[in-house]
């Protein structure tokens, strides 16, 4: 694993779940959407922090439809977390780095 960021769409959100025992975070976001370019920064620190640990990914919620109606996304930035491909937590606004790598910290903790 690189570090660095995935950018998963409607077409991989199900394999990039599905197909690892690794937690993985989705960011949903949106270019014009200001809190979410606030968080963009500590998700991509975080996944240099986690890498090897936790898959992070981010999607573009104007982009893809499906994945953010099929979780009934209504606001954004909004972070999924799963586990196994069953969806674990969800967090909604802004959020702080150190409230994000709780929630991966407890992410992992289911996972071991």
């Amino acid at each position: 694993m690189s570090g660095s960021v995935i950018h998963v769409t409607d077409a991989g959100f199900d394999a990039l779940i599905g197909n690892t025992d690794t937690p993985v975070l989705v960011d949903l976001w949106a270019p014009w959407c200001a809190p979410c370019r606030r968080i963009g920064p500590i998700i991509d620190d975080l996944a240099r922090e986690y890498s090897g640990r936790v898959v992070i990914a981010k999607m573009n919620v104007d982009e893809n439809k499906i994945v953010p109606a099929r979780y009934r996304i209504r606001g954004i930035p909004t972070i999924l977390m799963f586990r196994e491909g069953k969806l674990q937590s969800t967090l909604v606004g802004l959020q702080t780095r150190s409230t994000l790598k709780d929630a991966i910290d407890d992410l992992q903790d289911v996972a071991e």
